[in-house]
């Protein structure tokens, strides 16, 4: 996997692709990362990537031209897609990076500052994404959302690949309460059905966990899910003894 990333900060991206498991794909080559800033695209002495938005308004936009031509100067593999971090955009969850994951083999991330760029960029972009819905200074937050999502769900990111399927969302549901030792910790015990070695009780207890914590924290996502099982969701334990 390929990641072009367009930002006037590349240095804010190096310690994160730096660090933990990310650090280690890109070191194992499972992806890479190339960080491309417009100013090095502009061609007037001061570099200048911005300007005031026709029709008056508060702000600056990002200048079309260091956009297109920073994109322009890249090489395009068979399956590209061409995002802008924009709040406007799709929401990432765990299906969008799951398709991003499988389905390309680049991805170029545009980021963007100060009050947006200018709307003529849109014709570069496949995609919009975004965050959720509230405010950055920039699309470089996003953008490393974006890529740490993609990159753990690839081959060879992550060793025990069972673990890309036992988290939150990837069935539907919150993840079930995780504990490891000690097994009383200030007078807070582990529950005594995860010590018992019945893996059909623990898969059961994880299971209804789960329900119970998505009823809890996320009734919007319970319902989904609920509709989605055709209302039997709740009805056994969901084929979690593969999460053994």
């Amino acid at each position: 996997m390929r990641f072009d990333i367009v930002t006037l900060f590349p240095d804010c991206f190096h310690s994160v692709l730096s660090s933990g498991l990310l650090g280690k794909a890109l070191a194992k080559q499972i992806a890479q990362v190339h960080l491309i800033n417009p100013r090095d695209f502009t061609t007037d002495k001061h570099r200048k990537v911005d300007d005031e938005p026709y029709g008056g308004g508060v702000g600056m936009l990002m200048k079309p031209e260091p956009i297109f031509n920073a994109v322009e100067s890249l090489p395009i593999l068979p399956r590209r897609e061409v995002i802008l971090m924009s709040p406007q955009g799709q929401t990432i969850n765990q299906p969008l990076l799951r398709e991003l994951a499988t389905n390309y083999d680049q991805l170029v991330v545009i980021c963007g500052h100060y009050e947006g760029v200018d709307e003529r960029v849109l014709h570069l972009v496949t995609r919009e994404v975004s965050l959720g819905d509230f405010i950055l200074t920039g699309g470089e937050i996003p953008a490393m959302a974006l890529i740490n999502g993609v990159v753990r769900l690839l081959p060879g990111t992550v060793a025990k690949t069972q673990s890309l399927t036992a988290e939150s969302f990837e069935e539907g549901l919150l993840d079930y309460p995780q504990y490891t030792r000690p097994a009383n910790f200030r007078g807070l015990k582990v529950p005594e059905v995860l010590l018992s070695g019945n893996h059909a009780a623990i898969a059961r207890w994880r299971y209804e966990q789960q329900i119970q914590k998505t009823r809890d924290r996320r009734p919007d996502l319970l319902e989904k899910w609920d509709k989605g099982t055709g209302g039997q969701g709740d009805k056994g334990t969901g084929g979690q003894g593969e999460k053994e």
